[in-house]
Formats: C-alpha cells, structure tokens, sequence
C-alpha cells in the first residue's frame, strides 16, 4: 500500500469522527465511519482505531482501486469509497475517465459526488454535513495540490 494511504486515512477518520448512534442514521450505531450495519458482529462501542484502519485499507482503499490513482484523487475516491461505498466511488470515478488534467479530474469527481448527495435518502437531514465534508476534503486537497 502506498504511503497515501496514511495521509488518506487521517484525513478521513477526521471527517467520521467519533462515536454516534443517530436513529435516523441507516447505519445505525457508528464510530470511525464504521457503521454496525455493515458490520453486524462489530463491537462498535470498543473498535479501536488500529482495527478502524485495518477496515478502511481491506473494505474501502483496495477495492475502490487507491493505489492506482494519482493523487490528490485517491483521496477523494477512499472518502467517497468510505462514505458512500465502493461501488458508488467507483461509478463516479468511471465518469470522469478521459479527463487528462488530475485537477480537472478531481473537480468533476467531487461535482458529481455532490450531484449523488442531492438523490440521497435523508439528504434533507444529513445534506449539509454531506457537503460540508466534500468542501472540507476540497479545501484540504487544494491547499496542498
């Protein structure tokens, strides 16, 4: 795994935060973005971030294909892998093939990322924290891009 995957995966547990159980959160019981739903025999109260991290690298960053992407973009694809899935950072990922220009690229993923959200089950409830999160990660990676 390449060295990004670190740097990734810092930033992203600093968007998940901590500890929650929202009853109108799909996932349920959640901590480190590591929802109970998705992980049903989880002991989600005591998860460690060690094993946070283990999750993240095995169920997000290799099936969404990190390590073969440049960066900034592999982080914007872990953190939609993370939060909207694999599959779903994959799709989007897809639309934006044929861009040459990694910027360019990453703009785009993050729009239609957005243009996801709006479509999104209690988007009216989470749609602000949803975006938030992307102008988060967008600030951070163009400060450094």
């Amino acid at each position: 795994m390449r060295e990004n995957f670190q740097e990734a995966f810092a930033l992203v547990i600093g968007l998940e935060g901590g500890y929650s159980n929202d009853p109108k959160d799909p996932g349920g019981e959640t901590k480190f973005g590591i929802s109970k739903r998705a992980h049903p025999t989880l002991d989600i109260v005591n998860l460690t971030l060690a094993q946070a991290e283990d999750i993240y690298a095995r169920e997000y960053w290799t099936p969404a294909h990190c390590d073969e992407l440049p960066w900034p973009l592999d982080t914007l694809v872990f953190d939609c892998a993370v939060n909207q899935g694999p599959a779903a950072a994959l799709a989007l990922l897809k639309k934006t093939e044929g861009t040459k220009d990694v910027a360019e690229r990453c703009a785009l993923f993050l729009a239609d990322r957005a243009m996801r959200y709006v479509g999104t089950n209690n988007f009216d409830r989470f749609g602000r924290g949803w975006f938030k999160r992307l102008f988060k990660l967008a600030m951070d990676r163009a400060v450094s891009f």
